[in-house]
């Protein structure tokens, strides 16, 4: 391969380093023609380009064996995965075929190929990425669990070169991507240090004002940490080894992102999260005895200080759904810090590290061997309904074995079907009245009939008539709820229209016999007879199962009994009535905000919970209220992007600031009169800023204000918070979400 053609001198050294690296993991695994034969393969492969650089200039060579370095080392994925990996660029780019593949290898690799090439098509269709719908799909395209662990070291490898993604927008997708579908995803498998290292970078590019804060404290704090953690570990070290037993014992900082959740969680500032970090004690036992070396250790470690029961966690005894085993026990230790300390052997460390990936190495299998019983214990855990902070998994069963499929329109939206649908179950999908008119479809640009049944990834695109009406005979074969209720809706609105001249024939009869029975009293008569709708009434008059007659003198008969009993009527007071009334307050801003893909005139609100005003940096969630825009460092935005990431638009200003934005600052400052009239001197004069409202608390010789401005945009804001920091005797100011 000429590697001139696509290497940079740093990037030759890093992909030689990589590449030996890689092999030497594999070396077990690997036939012993297999290098050779992988060189063959890819001899046409230079001439072609496949490993070309990405619009963003990343080297698809680098990463390509980055990733199957991740997949191998970190996650323990072995020889038919990383073959796979390896080879499915060129059979995308046409330079070499499967067939050639399986003729070199076998079946499993090339399998294992054209699985990943469904997965790459999938993501080839931008539209649906952002579905609601999109994980599930991605599950059923990739049909083996080993392309899901292949994606999550691919999403690992590309967020640690999101330095180099030039397109802000490609990296802000690429991090709420991972944030809300692969870390949560590798947290489910056990992969706690992948999933670690995916939300720090998915931080560190979606609030990196946040990450680089809490980083740099971090660094600040070191020393005193390190010299903490050295100060309880020795007496420990000390009893341990008394007790005879081998181990190692290492502080370990939790990470940035778990940092930051309990920022948010416990509303503090970083001064006042305490368990910055957690002891780990790994023991040198063999498998028999881990439990009783554990549980000695944990009775030491309580021993000598006094532990906090509430905090107690014991995963030995009862192990996670996806093998984690550990103990875990928070202490108080010295200067009144409470510590968390985690016990486990070194079997249970590898497994807490590389999660289900290191099951296999335990159970006495090799290779591939050892991998099959790894993929089974994967399924167990993917079919083990779980509560993760967005549980992705729990209805994976499901879709991995078919119950479900998962089709697209013509524009690239997906829609969500039962297994078994026919093109009138979609036709029903996307609206009744399609439903209603469809006589026939084209799935995948072919015409079929109406009974067509779909499957996973199709495009079907409906063909209706005017003239179609629903039919008794399509519940016999459409299989979803939605379309069998709205045929049966469709066909009691045709019943209805039977009815109507039974309807007029009762109203005039009853005119003739001057019977002139409340509306209210015949429902109940009807009620009574045991009908479940009106409808069904009408139609057994009109078809004379019921005489008209029989029945105007029954109605005549109940409203006299009606009138006649005596009235208890429940008397309520009318301050009891509860008003729920919402006002609708859409966008009256005439700053213009881009949203999604260059959408503009969308109706929007300006999220209550950050207040974001022109020249934030901003995004956009889809809520049952309609699109609500808010900041991107909104206290709400981890949670939101987390559990409902698919709902995340993108959307920026455009145009000039023209509007006024309600912007609430906190000031604290000496107590002072003076001060508070030197602010809003401050503000008056600052050209097109206006002063709302002020509330000033006065405690121990400081006063506190908050002061809600109307302010243009971020600029004008910025200017006015200089100024005001000059104001003589203020000490901080801060802009309130």
């Amino acid at each position: 391969m000429d590697t001139e053609k696509f290497f940079t001198e740093e990037e030759k050294k890093i992909f030689i380093s990589r590449y030996r690296e890689l092999f030497g993991v594999l070396s077990e695994g690997l036939e012993k023609d297999d290098i050779p034969k992988i060189r063959q393969l890819l001899k046409p492969v230079a001439a072609m380009e496949c490993y070309g650089r990405d619009r963003n200039g990343i080297n698809g060579l680098i990463r390509n064996v980055e990733t199957a370095l991740i997949a191998t080392r970190d996650i323990g994925l072995k020889r038919t995965s990383v073959l796979a990996l390896i080879l499915y660029r060129p059979v995308l780019k046409k330079a070499i075929t499967v067939e050639e593949v399986e003729k070199a290898f076998n079946s499993d690799v090339s399998l294992m190929i054209n699985r990943l090439l469904r997965t790459s098509d999938l993501y080839a269709r931008n539209t649906a990425i952002n579905s609601e719908n999109f994980h599930h799909l991605l599950f059923s395209f990739a049909e083996d669990v080993r392309v899901i662990l292949i994606m999550i070291a691919d999403r690992l490898c590309m967020m640690r070169l999101g330095k180099e993604i030039a397109d802000e927008k490609d990296r802000i997708r690429l991090a709420t991507e991972v944030s809300y579908l692969y870390a949560p995803l590798a947290h489910r498998l056990g992969l706690y240090k992948i999933k670690s290292e995916l939300e720090d970078l998915s931080l560190k590019y979606l609030d990196a004002k946040q990450y680089y804060c809490i980083k740099d404290k971090l660094n600040e704090t070191k020393r005193s940490r390190d010299e903490y953690i050295e100060k309880f570990i020795r007496p420990v070290r000390k009893k341990l080894e008394e007790a005879g037993l081998k181990f190692e014992i290492k502080g370990r900082t939790k990470s940035i992102h778990s940092i930051n959740s309990k920022i948010k969680k416990q509303k503090v500032e970083f001064e006042g999260i305490y368990d910055l970090f957690a002891i780990r004690i790994v023991l040198d036992s063999a498998q028999a005895g881990e439990h009783s070396d554990c549980w000695q250790a944990f009775s030491i470690i309580t021993d000598m200080y006094q532990p906090n029961p509430k905090r107690m966690r014991d995963w030995l005894s009862v192990p996670k759904s996806n093998g984690y085993e550990s103990l875990h026990i928070t202490v108080l230790g010295p200067q009144k810090r409470w510590v968390e300390v985690q016990i486990r052997t070194q079997r249970m460390d590898e497994i807490a590290e590389k999660g289900l990936a290191a099951h296999w190495k335990y159970k006495g299998g090799q290779a591939e061997h050892g991998l099959d019983e790894f993929l089974a214990d994967v399924r167990a855990v993917l079919e083990t309904q779980g509560s993760t902070p967005m549980d992705l998994m729990k209805e994976f069963k499901t879709e991995l074995y078919q119950d479900e499929i998962y089709v697209f329109t013509p524009n690239g939206d997906l829609i969500k079907l039962g297994r078994g649908a026919t093109v009138l179950d979609f036709a029903f999908a996307i609206h009744s009245k399609i439903g209603s008119r469809c006589i026939s479809g084209k799935v995948n640009g072919k015409n079929v009939p109406i009974k067509q049944v779909l499957n996973n990834g199709d495009m079907i695109e409906v063909v209706t008539s005017p003239a179609q009406t629903p039919k008794r005979d399509w519940l016999s074969f459409v299989a979803t709820s939605r379309a069998r209720t709205k045929i049966k809706q469709a066909l009691r609105e045709e019943h209805a229209k039977s009815a109507e001249p039974a309807r007029e024939q009762l109203r005039r009869r009853m005119k003739n016999r001057r019977a002139n029975v409340d509306e209210a009293v015949l429902m109940r008569y009807i009620k009574k007879k045991g009908y479940k709708t009106v409808t069904d009434f009408y139609l057994d008059i009109a078809e004379e199962k019921l005489d008209i007659n029989t029945v105007i003198d029954e109605c005549v008969e109940q409203e006299q009994k009606e009138k006649e009993a005596p009235e208890h009527a429940d008397v309520r007071s009318a301050e009891e009535y509860v008003a729920n009334i919402e006002a609708r307050e859409l966008s009256t801003h005439q700053d213009i905000l881009v949203i999604d893909r260059n959408l503009t005139g969308i109706d929007y609100r300006l999220a209550k919970c950050c207040n974001p005003i022109y020249g934030d940096p901003v995004f956009g969630f889809v809520s049952t209220q309609g699109i609500k825009i808010h900041r991107m460092n909104c206290p709400n935005a981890p949670e939101m992007r987390t559990r409902f990431g698919y709902r995340i638009i993108p959307a920026e200003w455009s145009g000039k600031g023209t509007s006024g934005y309600a912007v609430s600052l906190r000031i604290v400052g000496n107590d002072d009169i003076g001060i508070v009239t030197n602010i809003t001197s401050v503000i008056s004069k600052e050209n097109r800023v206006s002063l709302r409202s002020i509330n000033i608390d006065s405690v121990d010789g400081l006063f506190q204000g908050t002061f809600v401005i109307i302010i243009p945009d971020t600029s004008t804001l910025t200017v006015l918070i200089k100024k005001l920091q000059g104001v003589k005797g203020v000490k901080s100011i801060r802009r309130m979400n």
